[in-house]
């Protein structure tokens, strides 16, 4: 017989109780954030240079690098985690996150192919070629998922071959054009480092998607029971999976344009939020984004912090922490199935 699969641990606090916890660690992480780096800033200087009173130098590195620096933090981090959120409640997969299916991958080949071919194109080019290689990616994938009998596991090694393929074709760029190698390889590993006010306006026009999710959480927990239910209660349900598909992926083609290819974020921040505030996507896309958001402001906190000068990428730190997550949840879809 099988197990009946238990993804919620009951919290004793009311969720909403717990969004604004998570809002307010989400602040001071960003404030503390601001302060790392080559040159320390302490709390105390960074409330002055907001008042206008702080050294002009401190406040040019914390205008001109570091606030734009903690809004992409936030902003990706909570994309990454939505979109994650939306594939694991669309195809109803816990193992499902834009990384573990091939999505990012494909967002990632298509910007590497823009940057080793067209380096001088405009900059509003990479996000739309992101874009589209996710999109791909996406597409192939749902001709697996909508095969009869495909089962979690099955759907994760689909999409890790799809990564493969995708990785493989990003080293024949690399090799192609060694000469753009360094800047390849910074973009591939996901780093915050040199992202500034251009990045912040790209992400910024995409949070009209905000509204669309919140119309569309009721809807979402419906689909969450099934396609034939969802139907029965009167939704058209395939439209509505290929709505948020499209949205994940928008989401996913964005924030790998902006600070390339960071993973993990969108598989464990909604797990982590689905066991304190439930299933209910009201508020598990919110938390969702709030844990992603800080898990990454975390990860590029610990990149600029731990070895000052040198930086290391948030996209290796994510990695170090994701890896052995993923490998613990599929052990245990193993044993669940």
């Amino acid at each position: 017989m099988k197990r009946k699969r238990t993804f919620e641990l009951k919290s004793a606090l009311h969720p909403y109780s717990i969004l604004l916890m998570l809002t307010v660690t989400m602040m001071i992480l960003a404030l503390v954030s601001l302060g790392l780096g080559a040159i320390y800033i302490s709390p105390l200087d960074i409330l002055q240079n907001f008042l206008g009173n702080g050294m002009q130098s401190q406040a040019f590195i914390l205008h001109n690098y570091r606030i734009p620096r903690i809004l992409i933090a936030v902003i990706v981090g909570a994309g990454l985690a939505t979109a994650g959120a939306i594939l694991q409640g669309v195809l109803r997969n816990p193992l499902a996150s834009p990384d573990v299916i091939g999505v990012t991958k494909g967002a990632g080949l298509a910007a590497v192919a823009v940057i080793v071919l067209f380096p001088q194109s405009p900059i509003i080019i990479l996000p739309l070629s992101a874009f589209v290689g996710a999109a791909v990616m996406a597409a192939i994938l749902m001709i697996f998922v909508y095969k009869k009998g495909a089962q979690p596991n099955t759907i994760a090694l689909v999409g890790i071959a799809l990564g493969a393929i995708c990785q493989a074709g990003i080293e024949y760029f690399m090799v192609k054009f060694p000469d753009d190698v360094n800047t390849t390889l910074l973009w591939l590993t996901g780093s915050l480092w040199g992202r500034g006010w251009d990045q912040v306006f790209i992400l910024l026009p995409f949070l009209v998607l905000v509204p669309v999710l919140i119309a569309l959480t009721s809807k979402m927990d419906v689909l969450s029971l099934g396609d034939d239910i969802a139907t029965g209660l009167g939704e058209r349900s395939k439209l509505l999976r290929y709505i948020l598909l499209s949205v994940s992926v928008i989401l996913i083609g964005v924030c790998v344009a902006a600070v390339g290819s960071i993973g993990f974020i969108g598989l464990i921040a909604p797990h982590i939020a689905r066991r304190l505030v439930g299933s209910k996507f009201k508020v598990l896309l919110p938390a969702s984004a709030l844990f992603g958001s800080i898990f990454l402001l975390v990860a590029d906190s610990l990149g600029r912090g731990l070895f000052p000068p040198i930086e290391i990428p948030a996209g290796i730190i994510t990695a170090v922490i994701g890896v052995p997550y993923f490998l613990y949840l599929l052990r245990r879809e193993r044993k669940i199935t």
